[in-house]
């Protein structure tokens, strides 16, 4: 598996801007624009997960909305394979199964289309930019499983591991912990 240079990491990590008070009073919101906007630091993260990931015989890549759309379907594209959002309730148009979970501010509902996946068994990795508590993530694991999907790993931008203590049940992958 590809590891993560030092370096690059804290190009990424620099790359980031934080934001004080948003979206409420006291958090410290993580802004992935400006990495998104650097073409080639962009270009690099994803070739990166690409080689990390090429070996693994994945079928779709799951995103959680909406950061991980960003992510995931460049990763998709990269790996030449389906990409499935998960997105907040009442957002998809077809059946769906749903999932609640709680968050580090407030409450919240994903949502999966129940033909997400069109090969039985599926091999599916979660992509997100950030998991802090880790409910948002559970709950997608949830919603794949349901989905008939395996989600054999979640891979996620940075982990706040300060607030992540309850780990996922699934492998879990972050190439920046602060």
């Amino acid at each position: 598996m590809n590891d993560f240079q030092p370096d690059f990491k804290n190009k990424i990590l620099s790359s980031i801007r934080v934001i004080k008070d948003f979206p409420k009073k006291g958090i410290l919101f993580r802004d992935i624009t400006t990495l998104l906007n650097n073409a080639t630091l962009f270009y690099q993260l994803i070739s990166e997960l690409k080689m990390r990931y090429k070996p693994q015989n994945l079928d779709f890549i799951v995103g959680i909305e909406s950061r991980g759309f960003i992510l995931g379907t460049a990763l998709a594209y990269a790996l030449e394979i389906g990409f499935v959002p998960i997105r907040k309730k009442g957002k998809l148009p077809y059946k769906t199964f749903q999932a609640s979970y709680s968050l580090e501010y407030g409450e919240d509902c994903i949502e999966i289309h129940q033909d997400a996946f069109n090969k039985p068994n599926a091999r599916v990795l979660l992509v997100d930019d950030l998991i802090a508590t880790g409910g948002t993530a559970r709950a997608a694991c949830e919603l794949i499983k349901k989905a008939g999907g395996e989600c054999v790993e979640a891979v996620f931008l940075l982990c706040l591991s300060e607030l992540y203590q309850e780990k996922l049940n699934v492998k879990t992958f972050s190439i920046l912990e602060i």
